[in-house]
């Protein structure tokens, strides 16, 4: 029987060597933790936040997030589609997510906040009513991607091909759709 952690704050000087003991952890918070390389398979997380740790290629492995909130964390190339997908629900807020993966996860009203999305991959990802606040999506790939009522009104450097994504009632900015032409090879002045 896994650890039971509830209520408890996790500084980076609670942790010997930055590990955290497998287990179920409830309302926690986790502060200015450098958990990069470590292995969270088959943990749990619930009503839990993570603020300024380093979470870069983290294996995750059946880990359930449960109403997660991360804030000003590093999270480079963590592969969250191998989360388990039962009541995962995650928000993000000045995070960078570059290299990271959600290939094929429900993510319906996911917020992503002042976050670095470089190259993430969002392939068959269904992302209704999400919101992009003010994020950087250089390469990011959508294909087959489920964007309606997705507000990227205030996101940047996007680029979402309308006919291998249903984008219905979806929001863009005016200086954003350019992003939605990419693969014509057109060019657009103001």
């Amino acid at each position: 029987m896994p650890d039971l952690f509830v209520d408890e704050v996790f500084d980076k000087n609670d942790l010997i060597e930055n590990i955290l003991p497998k287990g179920e952890y409830e309302n926690c918070i986790f502060k200015n933790c450098d958990f990069s390389n470590a292995d969270f398979s088959e943990y749990i997380f619930e009503e839990c936040e993570f603020i300024s740790c380093n979470l870069s290629l983290v294996k995750l492995t059946k880990t359930a997030f449960r109403n997660i909130k991360f804030k000003d964390c590093k999270m480079t190339g963590v592969h969250f589609e191998n989360c388990n997908p039962f009541g995962l629900f995650i928000g993000f807020e000045n995070c960078s997510l570059n290299y990271a993966s959600f290939y094929q996860l429900k993510l319906k009203k996911i917020i992503f906040k002042n976050s670095q999305l470089q190259e993430v991959d969002f392939v068959a990802c269904d992302l209704s009513g999400a919101v992009f606040e003010n994020c950087d999506l250089t390469k990011a790939v959508f294909e087959n991607t489920i964007l309606e009522k997705v507000d990227f009104r205030t996101s940047f450097n996007y680029s979402i091909d309308p006919g291998i994504n249903k984008i219905k009632k979806a929001k863009f900015s005016l200086s954003g759709i350019a992003g939605l032409l990419d693969k014509y090879d057109i060019e657009i002045e103001d």
